[in-house]
């Protein structure tokens, strides 16, 4: 699981495992506008990376670990930085590529110092005040909590019939690929349900 993106906590003490999520959340946020509204060179991109890279050494994350909650985004941020090379010139295309995974470093910060349960407390207590208005927060909190949790399951169970395949030494195909992706996910669904269920948590 500490390959896969947002599969993995890493516990520590310092001072961004330690900063309130809320916060965590707001400045994610306020640090991908900026960046995407300010930042149009390639020295401003640059520092943007090593901004971020700086602050995974603050919380002591093992290289190994945090590479692998970023590299399967590369490959098509690389496709994508292709074609904008191509339609637009090197700097703009590695300026967009540069900022796009300092974005992606920073969101995986976020999960790799903090608990999923202590984002989901932090969603629901910024949402508690829109109850007034109809709105369920702790549902929505529940909701977001399972799709974060999801996320990783659901890549591990392709990982697993990729790995599955090549033990067989089968040959490429959608429908054997697909199908025991689907019949999986399926049965992981229902026992998320029937989990949800039997804590009286309905529908």
């Amino acid at each position: 699981m500490s390959s896969i993106p947002m599969g993995v906590y890493v516990p520590g003490d310092t001072r961004v495992h330690r900063l309130n999520p809320t916060w965590k959340f707001v400045l994610l946020i306020v640090y991908i506008i900026a960046s995407t509204l300010l930042i149009h060179s390639l020295p401003g991109a640059v520092a943007c990376v090593l901004g971020v890279v700086a602050l995974v050494a603050v919380a002591r994350i093992p290289v190994r670990v945090a590479w692998g909650q970023v590299w399967p985004a590369l490959p098509l941020l690389g496709f994508f930085a292709a074609f904008q090379w191509w339609q637009q010139g090197f700097e703009p295309a590695a300026v967009v590529f540069l900022l796009i995974s300092s974005s992606i470093m920073a969101a995986t910060l976020l999960t790799l110092t903090t608990r999923v349960s202590a984002m989901m407390d932090a969603l629901e207590d910024s949402l508690r005040p829109l109850e007034r208005f109809g709105v369920p927060a702790a549902k929505v909190s529940l909701a977001m909590s399972l799709t974060i949790r999801l996320i990783p399951l659901q890549l591990a169970t392709v990982h697993e019939v990729l790995d599955a395949r090549k033990a067989r030494g089968a040959t490429m195909s959608v429908a054997a690929f697909g199908t025991p992706v689907i019949v999986r996910s399926i049965r992981q669904a229902q026992r998320i349900s029937d989990a949800l269920l039997a804590r009286g948590v309905d529908d």
